[in-house]
């Protein structure tokens, strides 16, 4: 996995516009750990725990080992530095997961929002717009909201 990780980012073609359009499944695990590295950074404060509770994150919902998540999480950083918009990343898991693997998508988001305690204007505006983009309702985003709270022992409010 590491190696095709590796592989994958050192492709030039693959650095293009669009790559994550019809892509494989580490494109697809690049666009889900991207948008999780842009909620971390939404709030210009992305620390370890962060980065942690991402990797814990991502390898859990992709089967990956602790080294091959954190490995997809540095390459997702760099995805997020150089991107100027986050449309790729929403059109892939639009495109590729189903609606329930969105919602879940929208919760692990929440969590990641929440993982410093505080929810902050720009984070609360980048959930509706990403819950926008994927096609996930406000019902559906504030359910996955609460799951999120609770699942880090928090109140919801």
């Amino acid at each position: 996995m590491i190696n095709r990780i590796k592989s994958f980012l050192s492709d030039t073609k693959a650095r293009q516009d669009g790559r994550f359009e019809g892509g494989g499944a580490e494109q697809i695990r690049l666009a889900a750990a991207a948008l999780l590295v842009e909620a971390a950074w939404c709030d210009q404060d992305f620390d370890e725990t962060e980065r942690r509770h991402i990797v814990d994150l991502v390898s859990g919902r992709f089967g990956l080992t602790r080294e091959e998540a954190k490995t997809l999480v540095a390459a997702a950083e760099e995805e997020v530095h150089a991107a100027t918009q986050i449309l790729p990343f929403t059109r892939a898991i639009k495109d590729r997961f189903s609606q329930v693997e969105r919602i879940e998508m929208i919760e692990m988001l929440w969590q990641v929002v929440y993982a410093d305690g505080v929810l902050h204007d720009h984070e609360a505006a980048l959930m509706r717009q990403i819950g926008g983009l994927v096609y996930v309702s406000d019902r559906e985003r504030g359910a996955a909201r609460k799951r999120a709270l609770a699942h880090l022992d928090r109140p919801a409010g």
